[in-house]
């Protein structure tokens, strides 16, 4: 209860229950930070902890660039809140046209979320209504792949593929189906980039159309390198494939970029660097540089157009029954136009595309390491795959994470049994071999 007689309350760690984290060891040992700046966090005793991950995926231009950071001060002085549900601010339309401008080919409409999950939901219901919208009703099946991860709401973890994230959760949406995933160590451990093997598993595809049939199947979902799972990189010619299927039995594509998009491989897109048109781009992280909570789907002409334009709707019906209350937040809008600046400005992309070699040559180097089972990288990201322990699945990751901060002062990412790096896109050769040479000093200390 909130009064005028209320008085503060002593800070401790009880209330907060922490996403994704081990609560009950993360409060005997807490991690934690009280600010940031560059490449670095800073803990409240003062310790400097290199960045190797950009947050989670989305720090592109390190911590507290002052270019984004006065776009955000600014922003408070002029337009606090705006509805966009029948009313619009004008930063909101700015944005979508650079968007139009970033993404390949017709992918010309914005619709704005606050986050990669509600991108995703959004991405769903959109290639759903799509469907309908020409005739197709009947095409309400989306694919998933395994090992995919598309966010926490309900449509994302059903076409996710990661077990912890659906087993606590019922029996999600019906009529789903998955792809095989696209790591198989027997043949494409240790490649660099796209692996050579694997093109094929995109014809399972033609499998789950043959069993379903095509009148039946709404969109697949994939995302172009699976990332939170640890870095798959797709092997050369699957996404192509994957495109060649879809167009043929009328099946919208959707390309989960949350990870990939904004310069995580050098270029503003996947879809970009791939040479692959998907129909929808799930967007969000470094969208904003993870100053701001920010998502967009992009979404191709003809189906925006299926859906608004062939509207048999009066001039005063809704097109698309769907929205958030913060969608294009004004706040949210000034940091990503200011971050689509900066990385313009600072030619941020091409520094990634020019660092990605000597990442991979740093990043490969950790091949002797003891428990190293397998090396992934693509773009400024990268994965390092160890040997679980018997009996302990991921507690070798986990204690490489907790050394690398208490111990060698580096903020690391895990998933299961993988370390996950993905340094802010402004790093430099110097950054990369700190990063590097600091995970092969945890590396050797961990039986």
């Amino acid at each position: 209860m909130l009064d005028v007689e209320t008085s503060p309350v002593p800070n401790d760690l009880e209330a907060f229950w922490l996403p994704f984290t081990p609560n009950r060891h993360f409060k005997r040992e807490p991690r934690l930070i009280a600010r940031a700046e560059g490449l670095h966090y800073i803990t409240p005793d003062g310790r400097r902890i290199l960045d190797s991950s950009a947050g989670l995926w989305c720090c592109n231009l390190g911590h507290a660039h002052p270019a984004v950071m006065e776009a955000i001060r600014e922003q408070t002085k002029r337009l606090d809140f705006a509805p966009t549900f029948q009313f619009a601010h004008t930063g909101a339309f700015e944005l979508a046209s650079r968007l139009r401008e970033l993404f390949p080919g017709d992918l010309d409409y914005a619709f704005f979320t606050n986050s990669g999950s509600e991108s995703v939901d959004t991405a769903l219901k959109i290639a759903l209504c799509y469907q309908r919208a020409i005739g197709q009703g009947t095409r309400t099946r989306l694919i998933g792949r395994e090992r995919g991860y598309h966010g926490v709401g309900f449509g994302g973890i059903s076409v996710g593929g990661i077990a912890n994230n659906r087993k606590f959760f019922g029996t999600l949406l019906t009529g789903v189906d998955h792809l095989p995933h696209t790591l198989d160590l027997e043949h494409n451990a240790f490649s660099r980039g796209q692996p050579k093997w694997g093109a094929h598993l995109a014809d399972a595809l033609e499998r789950i159309v043959e069993l379903h049939d095509p009148s039946t199947i709404a969109a697949v979902i994939v995302e172009p390198v699976a990332g939170s799972i640890g870095v798959y990189p797709p092997p050369v010619g699957y996404l192509e494939r994957l495109r060649e299927i879809t167009a043929k039995h009328g099946i919208l594509l959707i390309f989960d970029e949350v990870i990939t998009a904004y310069g995580r491989l050098g270029t503003g897109s996947a879809a970009e660097y791939f040479g692959v048109q998907p129909d929808l781009v799930t967007t969000a992280k470094g969208l904003t540089a993870g100053t701001m909570p920010m998502g967009a789907v992009m979404v191709r002409r003809h189906v925006y157009e299926a859906i608004v334009e062939a509207s048999t709707a009066p001039d005063w019906g809704i097109e698309l029954f769907h929205g958030y209350t913060y969608s294009a937040h004004p706040m949210s809008t000034a940091a990503a136009l200011a971050t689509l600046e900066t990385y313009r400005r600072e030619r941020v992309f091409e520094n990634a595309a020019a660092l990605a070699p000597h990442f991979e040559e740093r990043l490969h180097a950790l091949r002797d390491c003891p428990n190293v089972i397998d090396i992934r990288n693509i773009g400024l990201m990268g994965a390092v795959q160890l040997a679980p322990r018997p009996g302990a699945p991921g507690a070798r990751a986990y204690e490489a994470m907790c050394r690398g901060f208490f111990e060698h002062d580096i903020m690391l990412r895990i998933t299961g049994d993988t370390i996950a790096l993905s340094p802010p896109l402004v790093c430099t050769r110097e950054d990369i071999d700190e990063m590097t040479g600091r995970l092969r000093a945890i590396l050797e200390k961990i039986d």
